[in-house]
């Protein structure tokens, strides 16, 4: 089925794009254009693979001051959400809100280094196979 419009980039407003890319790039594990420019308004993760949208970063002048009205959920593919909570913190993410409960559900919401939210799942292997 081919879509009408598919999604070529998911595009984050930045204060500074080649951080946030950075940033984003040890996240997801996408690389960041070979030809990045520190100094420039602009820096995109191509994830490389077709029907999987960039992550494009663009500089504008003023800091991010309300919540998101779109975020991204991370599904960590292998290990647990809270080793991958961990690594992110390690990375400069800090822990906005904790939905994690008793029985080992929830989820994790997190803010990148500009304060842009995203949450963090249950990795796959902690979800199990999916049934038939």
């Amino acid at each position: 089925m081919a879509y009408l419009n598919p999604v070529r980039h998911i595009t984050f407003d930045a204060r500074d794009p080649y951080a946030l890319a950075r940033f984003w790039s040890r996240l997801t594990g996408y690389p960041m254009e070979e030809d990045a420019d520190p100094d420039a308004d602009h820096a995109l993760l191509s994830p490389g693979q077709p029907g999987v949208p960039g992550l494009l970063f663009l500089r504008v002048p003023d800091a991010k001051t309300v919540k998101n009205r779109v975020h991204l959920d991370i599904q960590p593919p292998a290990g647990t959400r809270d080793a991958e909570v961990e690594r992110l913190t390690g990375l400069g993410a800090t822990v906005v809100d904790d939905r994690r409960t008793e029985d080992g559900l929830g989820w994790v919401v997190m803010a990148d280094i500009e304060g842009n939210e995203f949450c963090v799942e249950r990795s796959a292997v902690e979800r199990g196979p999916v049934p038939a």
